[in-house]
């Protein structure tokens, strides 16, 4: 594979809003579940990684934060990663997710992505139009022409991040922009974010499935402690302990429950996802903490990684 000249390499961002179907991509084009998804929007707070390997190419996914009007500090920081990314990648993905409320998609959000987000970064833009199996095929091929002749992108497709319809069309549409020869990671390497992170986002995703209102968007997850035993001893479990920081005490009270009930439920829920995901058993202790506006103190942005 290093020898063939035909074989390109590089880094792609997925850049779009909140809603756009961004993560529900990149699980889709690796064939597993990396990024969280929930039906709540703001899911994704920190970048993601994903390698996407076949014969003629490795693609480097790299997921973002969706583009919003940043109300504190953790969504400044969140736009901060958002636009760094932008100055990573070699191609940059596009996602205006298809609607049924005002016209196709959204005109004026797709018109401030590609006026403030893509305009500097002056990389090359493939406009990827999601959801469009909920569009007629008239309004389907209306949005490609409005997004072509309004912004010229390099490319334009529709696609279906959910059911996969026209996502290998999208990997095709990306090797051109690849500038490198040679994969930078081996084939088995889904990506580069440790053990760690991803336990943390299964709690947080459990979080946003089970509670409503503010709760999920007032929480961090926080890995205290990762103890693998059972690289000494087969028959142990790991151990992981977790502390789930809240702003407020009325916030603790909910996410515990009378009796601890609601507490046990996501331990159970995110144990049995992350034993799937490290294919082996563990012991997961969660604790919830007050941290008063922790999305507003940079100190405290800055140690939970933002």
């Amino acid at each position: 594979m290093s020898n063939n000249i035909s074989f390109s390499c590089g880094y792609a961002a997925i850049i779009g809003s909140p809603n756009a179907g961004k993560s529900t991509l990149l699980n889709r084009l690796l064939n597993h579940k990396l990024s969280i998804v929930t039906p709540k929007p703001q899911t994704t707070r920190k970048k993601i990684t994903g390698i996407y390997h076949d014969d003629r190419c490795q693609i480097i996914f790299l997921d973002t934060p969706g583009i919003m009007a940043p109300m504190q500090k953790l969504h400044e920081s969140m736009l901060k990663t958002t636009r760094t990314t932008l100055r990573e990648a070699d191609v940059i993905v596009a996602m205006i997710p298809g609607s049924k409320k005002a016209g196709p998609f959204d005109l004026g959000f797709t018109d401030m992505l590609f006026a403030k987000w893509l305009k500097n970064p002056a990389k090359p833009v493939v406009a990827v139009l999601n959801k469009a199996d909920i569009l007629t095929g008239e309004e389907r091929e209306k949005a490609l022409r409005t997004i072509r002749g309004r912004w010229n992108p390099e490319k334009v497709l529709a696609i279906s991040a959910l059911l996969g319809t026209g996502v290998s069309d999208l990997v095709e549409a990306l090797i051109p922009f690849l500038p490198l020869e040679n994969p930078l990671y081996p084939e088995d390497v889904l990506s580069t974010a440790p053990e760690r992170f991803f336990v943390s986002e299964i709690i947080r995703e459990k979080i946003f499935l089970q509670y409503g209102q503010e709760i999920p968007y007032a929480t961090e997850v926080v890995i205290d402690e990762f103890k693998e035993q059972h690289r000494s001893d087969p028959s142990k479990k790991d151990m992981i302990r977790c502390s789930i920081i809240v702003e407020r005490d009325s916030q603790k009270q909910i996410l515990i429950s009378k009796k601890g009930t609601a507490l046990k439920k996501l331990g159970m829920a995110a144990r049995k996802d992350i034993e799937e995901l490290l294919d082996r058993p563990v012991f997961l202790e969660l604790f919830v903490k007050v941290r008063p506006d922790w999305r507003k103190r940079n100190v405290m942005l800055k140690s939970f990684g933002y």
